[in-house]
């Protein structure tokens, strides 16, 4: 079995140095006030996302030790309300020789009372060479987390795919279930594999999703897929790399997609009616929706790989997105903050100023702050905003009414930050 220092689980670590860790990071002046963070170690994507049992219930993808990709744990918070978060005791830790290289990404949904847990068992037989396996945790009402005692639940890649076969997307439909995984062909090109099972556990290779009007060549891999349902219109989310950039277009590193459209799992296919990036932040990564209410709720890992960022000195990187609220209009996805963000607000000021060719100063000494600005009756075809503004630097957000463009400038601002 390969061997790195990275691969390391949390359980090989001495409380001596967990506690040097947190303490390295405490007082970073990047962390977060109220977004989901690690307090030491590497984040990415968010997993297992579920209300059950009268609480939200968050996981992430967590290497415990720096801030670079190692040995991924599932990390766990909670919350009665989206705005106060508890830290709880880390849910998956990779000791089984299904996930021996690291729990990666999956889902959660709820069966017969119980939340059960999908996620990715990486294997690594050298730094090229790799399988993986699919697997299942199940939470039950008193918030007890066990490994399915018969993992893997899927054992086997089928054959024309290489061994990147990961993030299970489980879903119910009628009295049939439905796992959808990320993976690469042979050929290396990014697919979606479908799998359908009649009890959430005992699963069956169903086939390759044939997603139609879509580029030939739209990647070499899909990670993290996803589906859901708005106003009976079919929405497949995922995250393709290595897209080729088209003008505005798929110009972060990775990117990630969403499409509007008809699926027929019963004929494996998904005709797109309109595809769009779902995000062009530059620090935008692996959605992942849940329903609760009938709202459909998306958390992101807001960070994104093969980029340094001012916070890796003191080993620790990346959050969550806020979690945010997705309605379809003009059929088009659109995503808002949850409305129980609004409890964190505090110390409201407002005003109203006539600008004519010139400059509005708004004084604000807060680091923490929500900028709500409502725009009537402009006469110019550009007006903007610039934020972090002093005599030495400033972000500029920029609207530009002839050709619908937003553009937001960083060149004069001296830190790396999170969009």
């Amino acid at each position: 079995m390969y061997k790195e220092p990275k691969y390391r689980t949390i359980l090989e670590s001495t409380k001596e140095e967990l506690n040097k860790l947190r303490n390295i990071s405490l007082n970073d002046k990047y962390k977060p006030l109220f977004h989901i963070h690690p307090q030491h170690g590497l984040l990415n994507d968010p997993n297992g996302l579920a209300y059950y049992n009268g609480k939200y219930h968050v996981f992430y993808q967590w290497y415990p030790y720096d801030a670079t990709h190692g040995m991924k744990h599932w990390a766990y918070v909670s919350s009665d309300d989206f705005v106060n978060w508890n830290r709880e005791d880390v849910a998956l830790i990779p000791i089984e020789s299904y996930e021996s290289h690291g729990a990666y990404s999956g889902n959660a949904i709820e069966v017969d009372g119980k939340l059960h847990m999908y996620y990715t068992g990486n294997i690594k037989y050298s730094a090229e060479d790799r399988y993986a396996y699919q697997n299942l945790a199940i939470m039950n009402k008193d918030g007890k987390i066990t490994k399915y005692e018969n993992n893997p639940i899927v054992s086997e890649i089928p054959k024309g795919y290489t061994g990147h076969v990961r993030d299970p997307k489980v879903f119910k439909i009628k009295d049939k279930y439905f796992m959808l995984l990320g993976a690469q062909t042979s050929d290396k090109k990014g697919v979606i594999i479908v799998y359908e099972s009649k009890n959430s556990i005992d699963w069956n290779f169903k086939g390759e999703l044939n997603v139609k009007n879509i580029d030939e060549d739209f990647g070499y891999m899909w990670e993290c897929p996803d589906y859901i349902n708005i106003d009976e219109k079919d929405i497949l989310i995922f995250s393709p790399q290595g897209v080729e950039p088209k003008g505005f277009d798929y110009q972060n590193i990775y990117n990630v997609v969403y499409a509007i459209g008809n699926m027929d799992l019963d004929n494996l296919t998904f005709e797109i009616d309109t595809m769009k990036e779902l995000e062009k932040g530059f620090d935008f990564y692996a959605p992942q929706t849940f329903i609760k209410d009938s709202q459909i709720i998306l958390f992101a890992w807001a960070g994104m790989g093969e980029v340094l960022y001012p916070t890796d000195k003191n080993k620790w990187a990346h959050c969550l997105t806020v979690p945010r609220k997705l309605n379809i209009k003009n059929n088009k996805l659109l995503q808002m903050p949850v409305d129980e963000l609004i409890k964190l607000r505090y110390d409201e000021t407002s005003g109203q100023n006539t600008i004519k060719n010139n400059i509005n100063i708004i004084e604000n000494d807060e680091n923490v702050y929500e900028l709500n600005i409502n725009i009537k009756n402009i006469d110019s075809n550009k007006f903007g905003l610039e934020l972090f503004s002093s005599q030495d630097e400033g972000v500029k957000l920029e609207f530009n009414k002839l050709g619908n463009i937003v553009t937001l400038d960083r060149s004069n601002f001296k830190k790396s930050f999170r969009c």
